[in-house]
């Protein structure tokens, strides 16, 4: 039987031996032997990855059908033990039997907004415990949150991010009784509005709702999660500014135009342009590349100019668990669980992130982003609203529908910050 334990342990070994060799043998002592050993290793742990991934993406679907042992325990605390004006609870009353089952107490500790459509769809402002959750779901569908700032306002009005850049200022030095020359900060602005995402309309059965031991509270939240998380990850990415947040891809600096030929690869000399196309400043501890999963695959093969791989995997990361501070590189645009190990892997010293919002490799594609990601900063407007939908058309199915909305924007305030490269044309 697979035990995933045991294959994050082997993958955690495999990587420590392959850092290991790299660097036992810098440039000089680098030959045939150790490329084939490092390709070997490298092969093992990609085999490795990918079983993990699998076997994750299974658990994650078995998890869904939310019918295992765990979440039963889970949902009698809910129902049972905690305080009767406990936000988890009232919001497991609110996702079983609707607003008319929530007392005027419990009321007080939550607000209600009404559709001003049907009576019966009663709107739910989530508790910032509840919406706190939704947010780590959606953490966990896309990388652009992980990495960016996240500002959050009390309405949706629009925002000007007031923006200076400061790298080409410097100082001087004068004489005794000299004044000093005026050089003001040149300011600037960039919008930082919000826009609408709906998670789309989950339609659970009643049966599910009635059975006290299913966890419809996990369940409900996760799935609005996941699908919120992953539109929005989408406009963060590539969005355009009109009806979805500003994308950091559109929005970053051109750090490296690849070379003739280049319309699917990148080579050593171009990777290294891009790195220096962007101001040592925002080369410091937050600087990380981003990429998606195709182009992963030819940065793992690159070589420097002695021959050494430049891709090197984390021996230490496989260990820990459920922390947003480091790169992924699950291939599936973020983490597929709050509970998948963190794979720190680096290029050229730095993290890769990625993230399947960008393009894939292709003429005149950008692919590859190198920046320092905090720059971009995400605004999300007031609190998560979800919707519990019980008219006809759900009722003669048998079932209740929910429903999620996000108001949520994006912007690079600094196009210095974070750089593109992009393939050429030919």
């Amino acid at each position: 039987m697979f035990n995933l334990q045991e294959a994050r342990e082997r993958r955690n070994v495999r990587a420590g031996e392959a850092r290991k060799l790299l660097d036992e043998h810098p440039a000089g002592k680098w030959g045939a032997d150790q490329q084939a050993e490092f390709d070997r290793l490298e092969n093992e742990i990609g085999s490795i990855d990918q079983t993990i991934s699998n076997h994750q993406k299974l658990m994650d679907a078995e998890a869904g059908k939310i019918f295992d042992g765990n979440s039963t325990e889970h949902s009698k605390k809910l129902a049972r033990d905690l305080p009767e004006n406990d936000p988890l609870r009232i919001f497991d009353i609110w996702t079983r039997e609707g607003e008319r089952a929530i007392t005027a107490e419990q009321w007080q500790v939550i607000r209600n907004t009404m559709s001003t459509t049907t009576g019966s769809e009663g709107g739910y402002n989530v508790p910032s415990l509840i919406a706190s959750q939704l947010i780590d779901y959606m953490k966990a569908y896309g990388t652009m949150r992980k990495v960016a700032d996240v500002l959050q306002t009390a309405d949706g009005k629009p925002l000007s991010y007031p923006t200076t850049d400061g790298t080409a200022e410097v100082g001087e030095w004068i004489a005794q009784n000299t004044t000093a020359t005026a050089a003001d900060p040149v300011f600037g602005t960039v919008s930082l509005n919000v826009f609408k995402a709906s998670s789309k309309i989950v339609a659970a059965p009643v049966e599910l709702l009635q059975d006290s031991t299913i966890d419809m509270e996990a369940f409900i939240m996760k799935r609005l999660g996941q699908r919120l998380g992953r539109i929005a990850n989408t406009g963060y990415t590539i969005g355009t500014g009109t009806t979805q947040p500003d994308g950091v891809v559109p929005k970053a600096g051109s750090g490296k135009v690849g070379t003739t030929g280049q319309t699917l690869t990148i080579i050593f000399d171009d990777l290294i342009d891009l790195v220096h196309s962007v101001d040592p400043a925002y080369r410091g501890p937050n600087a990380s590349f981003m990429t998606n999963d195709s182009l992963l695959k030819v940065l793992r093969k690159l070589k420097d100019t002695t021959g050494r791989p430049l891709w090197t995997p984390s021996w230490d990361g496989g260990i820990q668990v459920g922390t947003n501070q480091s790169g992924s590189n699950n291939g599936n645009g973020g983490f597929s669980s709050q509970n998948t190990p963190v794979v720190f892997d680096y290029l050229l010293g730095y993290p890769v992130w990625v993230n399947n919002d960008i393009a894939v490799p292709a003429a005149n594609a950008k692919t590859l982003l190198f920046g320092d990601f905090s720059y971009y900063k995400i605004r999300d407007a007031m609190d998560v609203t979800m919707f519990r939908f019980t008219d006809s058309a759900y009722a003669k199915l048998g079932q209740v529908g929910f429903l999620a909305w996000l108001r949520t924007g994006g912007n690079l305030i600094d196009v210095n910050a974070v750089k593109f490269y992009q393939h050429s044309a030919t």
